[in-house]
């Protein structure tokens, strides 16, 4: 039996923000945006290239608690995406103002990382 990831539900600030920069960067889509169960509200974005996988963007009623420190037992590291052009995503990644970091070259190809407003890590990867 095959087993896929579905999505990813990740606490932000402003789910707004995030998504019109995912969108913007990546060229999502936003899949559905409401009210979520616990209370609050997220935005299902993905690419129409990647199936029934998304990240789901969300905030709670209150104020979101700051992020543990990277290696925490339970912490979201970073978020890996694979895109096809590494340099022309980085230039998008620039000219919204965030800042990359930590590029490398690895078998089976190349790397680097950004953190959003949120200090969320975000891994882009191309294999090509």
């Amino acid at each position: 039996m095959a087993t896929t990831l579905e999505h990813v539900n990740v606490t932000v600030t402003d789910p707004e923000r995030t998504a019109a920069m995912l969108v913007d960067v990546f060229g999502w889509t936003i899949r559905w945006k409401g009210e979520s169960l616990l209370g609050g509200r997220t935005i299902h974005v993905g690419g129409p290239e990647n199936g029934d996988d998304y990240l789901a963007i969300y905030t709670t009623d209150s104020e979101p608690e700051p992020m543990a420190p990277r290696g925490s037992l339970g912490n979201l590291n970073h978020i890996a995406l694979l895109v096809d052009d590494l340099d022309a995503i980085e230039a998008k990644i620039l000219a919204a103002g965030y800042e990359t970091h930590t590029h490398g070259d690895y078998e089976p190809g190349r790397r680097y990382y950004f953190h959003d407003h949120d200090g969320i890590e975000y891994e882009i990867v191309s294999y090509n």
